[in-house]
C-alpha cells in the first residue's frame, strides 16, 4: 500500500508532469493519510481551490493513524527534529 505524502498531492496540483506519470502507473490507488488532506485544505487560498482539492483525493482512501503510531511519530519528531528538520505533520 502506497500513502502519498503532500508534496507529492501538491506536485500533481500544479501539473507536475513526473508526478502525475508515476501517479498514473500506479498499479493500485493510494492510500493519502487524513492529516495530508487536512494540510492541502489549509493551503487552498479559495473556494474553487477547495473544490479541486478535494475532488482531487475523493476517489483516494483517507487513513487515520493509530494511537502506536502516533507514539511512534512522538519519539521520531523527538529524535530526527533538531537533526534532520522533521517537521511535525512528516513525523
Amino acid at each position: 500500500m502506497y500513502l502519498l505524502d503532500t508534496d507529492i498531492l501538491i506536485d500533481i496540483q500544479r501539473g507536475h508532469t513526473p508526478a502525475i506519470t508515476w501517479f498514473a502507473n500506479l498499479a493500485e490507488l493510494p492510500s493519502v493519510p487524513g492529516f495530508v488532506v487536512m494540510e492541502l485544505i489549509q493551503d487552498a487560498q479559495n473556494k474553487q481551490k477547495l473544490r479541486n482539492t478535494l475532488k482531487l483525493v475523493a476517489p483516494l482512501p483517507i487513513v487515520w493513524p493509530t494511537e502506536a503510531d502516533l507514539n511512534r511519530a512522538l519519539l521520531d519528531f523527538a529524535t530526527y527534529h533538531l537533526s534532520d528538520s522533521l517537521g511535525l505533520l512528516d513525523a
